[in-house]
């Protein structure tokens, strides 16, 4: 496996320093073979996290696979490649609201991430409803020591005050400020190059279900 990571992680700082379709089109067969190896791993994940969330079962690798050619139609990088690979495993789809798992890989910036991101509006006012109602199971789940000591922040972004119509007097307002309901745990290039690195990804994955879990049924209810 871990000339197979190598050769992905080959091909990722290759495309970063040469991402122009010209170049692109002169090592295409390096891309399909990174891009093939990278399917491999989302396939044993995804059969991984199957054994405690059967809810993915179902899914193949092509439903929670992206594109590799960015859309800058609204960006002002205009280089056309993106410069990881990425997979959502999500139960419902990769576009869906549902929570889930994403696996991202990309030399200096690996993660395992989940949760759900882009709510709109009545459903993330939905979800945060759900927290102060059931507070207590909530943090239950963020505060337990091993899922703050792999995700210790909820959301990419978050609000600087309360959002409108909660108390003001909630005490966890933390809870209630994140624009997103996702987390992402970080980990080192040399994790995927680990014999182990199946088991450590779904140690990961594992513990973040809960927090799936308890996202979805709010999310559920509201689609």
């Amino acid at each position: 496996m871990k000339e197979k990571i190598d050769c992905i992680f080959g091909f990722l700082k290759a495309v970063a320093a040469h991402n122009d379709r010209e170049w692109f089109a002169a090592h295409r067969a390096q891309y399909d073979e990174a891009r093939g190896y990278f399917e491999e791993m989302v396939e044993m994940v995804i059969h991984r996290i199957a054994l405690f969330d059967d809810s993915v079962a179902h899914l193949s690798v092509n439903d929670c696979t992206y594109r590799f050619y960015r859309d800058t139609r609204f960006s002002e990088d205009k280089s056309p490649y993106k410069r990881h690979f990425g997979a959502y495993v999500n139960a419902r789809g990769k576009k869906s609201w549902h929570s889930g798992y994403y696996l991202h890989i990309q030399p200096g910036g690996c993660m395992l991430a989940g949760g759900a991101w882009c709510l709109p509006s009545p459903i993330l006012k939905a979800v945060r409803q759900s927290i102060v109602d059931e507070i207590d199971e909530f943090r239950g789940i963020v505060e337990a020591t091993d899922f703050k000591a792999a995700f210790p922040v909820i959301g990419e972004t978050r609000l600087k005050t309360l959002p409108k119509g909660f108390p003001k007097d909630f005490p966890y307002p933390q809870y209630l400020r994140p624009k997103d309901y996702s987390v992402a745990h970080a980990v080192e290039d040399g994790f995927f190059r680990a014999p182990d690195w199946l088991e450590r990804t779904a140690e990961v994955f594992g513990l973040m279900k809960p927090f799936n879990d308890f996202v979805n049924y709010t999310i559920d209810e509201c689609e």
